[in-house]
């Protein structure tokens, strides 16, 4: 998910969190307001700061709302449940999703 420079970062801006996620960043906005686990610093312009730790609560949201299709509601239940199962599951579906698509590649890659 994280190249090794972007793991060394502190804080990542709204643009940087919506591009890891490939989503608008006014969804980043909403899941905000949504889900009180995330919560961003905010500099003196009032730009969101997000940390790693949001990131992984992302993750989690990510994976609960898009990949398994859990409302909001059910998402905040499974969270509200203990993350960590979520951040396995998430984990998981994310290593499933890059052999998919190197075996996609390899697949291309032999026709």
């Amino acid at each position: 998910m994280l190249s090794e420079e972007e793991n060394d970062k502190l804080f990542y801006s709204i643009g940087e969190v919506a591009e890891l996620f490939q989503v608008n960043t006014s969804l980043i906005r909403f899941w905000e307001k949504e889900f009180d686990i995330i919560k961003p610093r905010k500099n003196k312009k009032g730009n969101r700061l997000f940390t790693k730790e949001d990131l992984q609560n992302f993750r989690a949201i990510y994976h609960l709302v898009k990949e398994r299709g859990y409302t909001l509601e059910g998402a905040r239940q499974k969270l509200k449940g203990g993350k960590e199962g979520v951040e396995g599951e998430a984990e998981i579906a994310e290593k499933l999703n890059k052999i998919k698509q190197f075996l996609i590649e390899l697949k291309s890659g032999i026709s």
